[in-house]
């Protein structure tokens, strides 16, 4: 499972990164808990939170199908688009003020992954039946 694990710890330091900038904005605003009614807290909160919400299934699937077999190439090309998708997302929600192919971009790659990496699963799932 080496190849998710580089994607893995890739997406753990975007994540870092992700939660280094809520705490940041926490500190400017004096947020301490909940979004205070500031736009911008908003939108870095989601940002973070919608990171915690979709990778780890992802992760799971990817890591799933590569200790099936899945190819080396299959595992990269998810893994990539995955941390590809996420970074251009958490770049949307968290450091732009107005950057909408990162939040359309983002979206449709995490999507795309969970909608192959799902029916891959399902597929390679039903064969070894």
């Amino acid at each position: 499972m080496p190849i998710t694990l580089f994607y893995a710890g890739c997406l753990a330091l975007v994540f870092v990164i992700l939660s280094a900038r809520a705490i940041q904005r926490r500190g400017q605003t004096g947020v301490n808990l909940g979004d205070g009614g500031n736009e911008v807290m908003i939108r870095i909160m989601r940002g973070h939170a919608n990171f915690a919400e979709y990778v780890p299934l992802s992760l799971v699937l990817i890591a799933a199908l590569e200790l099936q077999g899945l190819g080396a190439a299959w595992v990269h090309g998810l893994g990539a688009s995955l941390l590809l998708g996420r970074v251009l997302h958490g770049y949307a929600f968290g450091f732009s003020e107005y950057f909408p192919i990162g939040r359309t971009g983002g979206t449709a790659l995490t999507l795309g992954v969970l909608i192959v990496a799902g029916a891959l699963a399902v597929w390679m799932g039903l064969a070894a039946l």
